[in-house]
Parts: C-alpha cells; sequence; structure tokens
C-alpha cells in the first residue's frame, strides 16, 4: 500500500488499511492486530458473533461492511462496532434511528453507492444520493463519516477507475454545495485486485482481504 501511495503522489498515512476478514478464522485476524493492524471489517454479523470470544481484550476498531438488513440491526449493535460503512437504503436509515433513539447512543456510517450501476450489488444509485444526503441530515444518531463503493470486478483498469472517480465526484460534490460537512470526506474504495487504481482516485480507506489472507476457501 505503501508503493500505491507514493506513486499516486500521496502519504502512506493517508490512507488507512482495513483487513476484510469474511470467513477469516479469528487466530489468524488476531495475529494481525497483535502485528499491528487494527482496523477491522465484517460482512456478516454471524462471524462478528462467533469470533467475539477470540478476539476479546484486543485493541481495534470494528466495521460493518456488508449488507445490512434492518432485522439484524439489533444483534449488530452488541459487537462495539465503530461504523456502518453500508447504508444504502431510507428503511435502514430509519430503522437504525430508531433502534440508537432506544439505546441512547450513536454511530458512524458511510453512504454506499452502486457506481458501477450493477444489479448485483447493493448500493444507492448515484442520482439518488443528494437527496440521500438531504434526509439523513436529519438524524442526530447517524454520525456521516464519509462514502463507500465496490468497484467494477473487471480487468479493464479505466472502466474500474471511473467507478472511483464517480465516487470521489459525488463526495466532492456533497461538500461544495453545502450538503454534508468537509470532515464528511473519507472514500471506502478498492480491494487487493485494485486498490492502486483506488488509491489513484483518492480512496481514504482500502478494505483488503486476499492479498493478506490468501484466497478464500470457505463461503460460509
Amino acid at each position: 500500500m505503501t508503493l500505491a501511495c507514493e506513486k499516486a503522489g500521496r502519504e502512506a498515512g493517508s490512507v488507512r488499511l482495513l483487513l476484510a476478514t469474511k470467513t477469516v478464522a479469528p487466530d489468524r485476524i488476531r495475529t494481525a492486530i497483535e502485528a499491528g493492524e487494527t482496523l477491522i471489517g465484517e460482512n456478516r454479523i454471524q462471524e462478528f458473533a462467533a469470533k467475539n470470544p477470540e478476539l476479546s481484550g484486543l485493541k481495534y476498531e470494528r466495521h460493518f461492511i456488508g449488507h445490512l438488513q434492518t432485522n439484524k440491526i439489533k444483534d449488530m449493535l452488541k459487537y462495539d462496532v465503530k461504523c456502518i460503512q453500508s447504508l444504502d437504503s431510507m428503511e435502514l436509515m430509519h430503522s437504525l434511528d430508531r433502534r440508537l433513539q432506544s439505546e441512547g447512543r450513536s454511530i458512524d456510517v458511510m453512504v454506499q453507492v452502486n457506481t458501477s450501476f450493477e444489479a448485483s450489488k447493493f448500493g444507492l444509485n448515484p442520482g439518488d444520493v443528494f437527496s440521500f444526503l438531504k434526509e439523513l441530515k436529519k438524524y442526530d444518531t447517524l454520525k456521516l463519516k464519509g462514502f463507500m463503493t465496490i468497484g467494477l470486478f473487471d480487468s479493464d483498469t479505466e472502466a474500474v477507475r471511473r467507478s472511483y472517480t464517480r465516487l470521489r465526484e459525488i463526495r466532492d460534490r456533497a461538500i461544495s454545495e453545502g450538503i454534508v460537512p468537509p470532515e464528511s470526506s473519507e472514500l471506502s474504495m478498492g480491494m487487493s485486485s485494485d486498490l492502486e487504481t483506488a488509491i489513484e482516485e483518492g480512496a481514504t480507506i482500502v478494505r483488503i482481504g486476499t492479498a493478506i489472507f490468501g484466497t478464500r476457501t470457505s463461503n460460509r
């Protein structure tokens, strides 16, 4: 990642590495944390639950990076999740707010945008983002930190780049028009196969799994 930052003319400290730990055994995650990695992302609530006992007592930050169903909100909030990177619907926004109000707390969120326009992916259509952000401003329980996208999975680097450029442009417009404050500037984008492109386009968080833990052998 340091080399990718240097190539893009950016400081290495301007990009955070999030370990995407879907299906990764807790002992391997513990090793990574003890080696100095402090940002962990899970896609599934049941994996938080299964891994929590072995990872308890370690100092690290948990993000939820998968699709969050409204009926799983209560369970997700049990595991000290710092940020939900996948806020992608009005229904989820409203349900999260109700639950957080009942618990007297708030949580960091990122708005997920489907910048590749793929039907198989979750996320807001880019054209719906600004009205969504205006609604989000009404909820004190949801602290907007920035935006997330899952890039186009394609061998065409420039096609992948466009999906990341689109997210950066959405972020920049939202800030310049005063829809969101300047501090809501995080861009979570890029994975093992395309992190260099994502960093060139302004990623501040890259979600890396395969490059660290190897190819998943299970999809449980």
